[in-house]
């Protein structure tokens, strides 16, 4: 696959202001011939200012072999999700942009080489690690770290269960706000049997929500109440990294990258 780091290493030839020169940061020229766009790897001579001539040129897309994508992306720097649209276009070849913005290209879109990495989180109210990961992705943040996401999210509501963990989830009897009745079936995770255990006695049946539970891939990310569970360890036996429920998205972001390192020492 060769999907350039930058836009700024994609040059537009649509025009000549400067004869054969051009910017001296390309890499690739997007040139249109009468057939359609083709897609040219451009070698720069070393010597000249900002503007250089071109030592060598070779075509690596031709205009059979390309689609141009004309709906909106959010960014250029949407890896993951620009290499997801090209895999659909059916062409080896895709262009994003037009001639007048920036422009870049992919071609021969492949994830194969990215590192998975599995998001475990519930629903509802909101899956705010899964929602913080995907939203981060979208703008870039995780552009040159060749991550790709797997999402795993269990809908508690699902569940057939006497009692919720919270209001906020909009479940009629909840844990947090309504008195239990003995023999109730309660939804809820580690945080919620110990209220129960402490408030009420113990004739109760529970069903286990918290994300950990769910984890059966690595490496891993996943979100839990217990801020005594956070940090880089093995949950079920796959490696992973836990966040607390109410971590910011610098605190996850922090987190991902420790886990991924040690995951790299470990796997090379």
């Amino acid at each position: 696959m060769i999907f350039p780091k930058e836009c700024k290493f994609v040059g537009n030839a649509s025009t000549r202001p400067l004869g054969e020169k051009v910017y001296c940061l390309t890499q690739y020229l997007i040139h249109p011939t009468p057939e359609g766009l083709e897609v040219l790897r451009v070698v720069l001579k070393k010597d000249g200012g900002i503007m250089r001539e071109i030592e060598s040129v070779e075509k690596i897309a031709g205009h059979e072999d390309i689609f141009v994508w004309l709906g909106d992306i959010s960014t250029p720097h949407d890896r993951v999700g620009l290499i997801k649209k090209a895999m659909t276009t059916g062409k080896r070849c895709t262009i994003f942009g037009d001639k007048y913005e920036h422009m870049t290209f992919i071609l021969d879109p492949d994830l194969s080489g990215f590192q998975k990495v599995h998001v475990y989180d519930v629903i509802p109210p909101k899956a705010t690690l899964s929602a913080t990961l995907t939203e981060l992705e979208k703008i870039g943040f995780f552009e040159l770290d060749n991550i790709l996401f797997e999402h795993h999210i269990r809908d508690i509501s699902s569940i057939e269960a006497d009692v919720y963990p919270c209001k906020a989830g909009g479940f009629s009897k909840t844990l947090d706000r309504d008195k239990l009745i003995p023999g109730e079936k309660i939804a809820c995770c580690r945080t919620g049997r110990q209220i129960t255990h402490e408030c009420y006695e113990d004739n109760h049946q529970f069903e286990e929500i918290c994300p950990l539970s769910q984890v059966n891939a690595e490496p891993f990310i996943a979100r839990c109440c217990r801020i005594e569970d956070s940090g880089v360890k093995r949950v079920n036996g796959f490696f992973g990294v836990v966040v607390h429920w109410a971590s910011t998205p610098k605190d996850i972001t922090k987190a991902l990258e420790k886990m991924l390192d040690e995951w790299r020492k470990i796997n090379g």
